[in-house]
């Protein structure tokens, strides 16, 4: 490849920072908080029902 010509990585990029740095209004937001406790508490649930035997 020459010197001359350019690849596009880098400007190609852009347009998708721009669009999820973009918040909507409209759009659903949790805490991430609320993700990890709820990862937590649902493997604690699939470890009691696996003790449980059902």
């Amino acid at each position: 490849m020459s010197s001359g010509q350019n690849s596009g990585g880098l400007m190609s990029s852009a347009g998708l920072v721009r669009y999820f740095d973009a918040e909507d209004r409209n759009a659903i937001r949790i805490d991430p908080k609320t993700i990890v406790a709820f990862g937590v508490l649902f493997g604690v649930f699939i470890k009691v029902i696996n003790v449980m035997g059902l």
